[in-house]
């Protein structure tokens, strides 16, 4: 397989996935989008012969930009740049889980302080703001009082970028301590893990606690219908118990999963199951093109 990897800082997951497919003898192109021009007829990116890309930058703009334009030349990229739109941005993310019918938080975007405010306060406290492109839980917030959502609105207000005047707000999901990230191909689980914090924010990035966690099937279900209604891929699908059940909070394009491949330890080797499918998708597109 001749495989491209797009990149703009090689972090541990790229690490454990070059080392994975460098195993088995596949030919490596790393493509560092910082380098190179995009342009409507080509681009001086190394991707001659390439069997696919695999996007991996660390910058939402780069993949979103880089993907579009390789797709453009007929380059099998994974996530697709189709995919990568809708899990970039967290509005066109819920609305996507909403339209397939699969529990999402109540959620409301709007695009002035004062009908933000009005969003907040129907919701009640707390409820939550975020940003619409973000990861890593950062600028987040759980609002817990008025005085300070007009104080959080204001700041947002006046910050130079138009995504900030985009308010999204969300009903806080009382969850227990925790939420579960699950590593998925084309709706099949590969691993999942819960990641625990005394935080409401329970990110891995932001320092919680990971361990291994069995889906039941209602679980793998979500996850499932959740990678369909965004396109499909190489996805990570975040869940939330709630009670008896779960609700999808997000989908992630670019995922992480070296805290994953930790936490699951010896009973499932992520990078080769990554590579597994990544086999698969190669053959199917030169089967498809033969």
């Amino acid at each position: 397989m001749q495989v491209g990897i797009l990149y703009s800082r090689i972090r541990k997951d790229e690490k454990l996935l070059l080392l994975e497919l460098r195993d088995r003898g596949h030919d490596v192109t790393k493509i560092d989008v910082r380098k190179h021009q995009f342009g409507l007829d080509g681009t001086t990116a190394p991707i001659e012969g390439l069997d696919l890309v695999v996007d991996r930058c660390l910058s939402t703009s780069r993949s979103l930009y880089a993907t579009r334009f390789l797709d453009s030349y007929g380059v099998t990229v994974v996530n697709s740049p189709e995919t990568a739109k809708v899990c970039a941005d967290k509005a066109e993310n819920s609305l996507a889980l909403a339209d397939a019918g699969v529990p999402t938080p109540e959620t409301e975007v709007s695009f002035t302080k004062e009908a933000a405010m009005e969003s907040i306060e129907n919701f009640g406290y707390p409820c939550v703001l975020k940003p619409v492109v973000g990861s890593w839980g950062r600028l987040m917030a759980k609002i817990d009082s008025r005085s300070a959502a007009e104080a959080i609105l204001e700041h947002k207000a006046t910050l130079g970028h138009y995504e900030h005047k985009v308010f999204y707000v969300q009903e806080f999901v009382d969850k227990p301590g925790r939420d579960i990230r699950v590593l998925a191909t084309d709706g099949e689980p590969v691993a999942a893990m819960v990641r625990s914090s005394d935080h409401w924010l329970t990110n891995a990035a932001k320092g919680a606690e990971t361990a291994a966690f069995e889906l039941d099937d209602e679980a793998r279900e979500l996850v499932e219908r959740a990678s369909e209604a965004v396109g499909g891929g190489l996805l990570g699908v975040d869940l939330m118990e709630t009670g008896d059940s779960y609700t999808v909070h997000e989908v992630n394009h670019t995922v992480e999963f070296k805290a994953l491949n930790e936490a699951v330890g010896e009973s499932v080797d992520v990078p080769a199951a990554v590579v597994d499918w990544l086999e698969t998708k190669a053959d199917a597109e030169v089967t498809a093109t033969a």
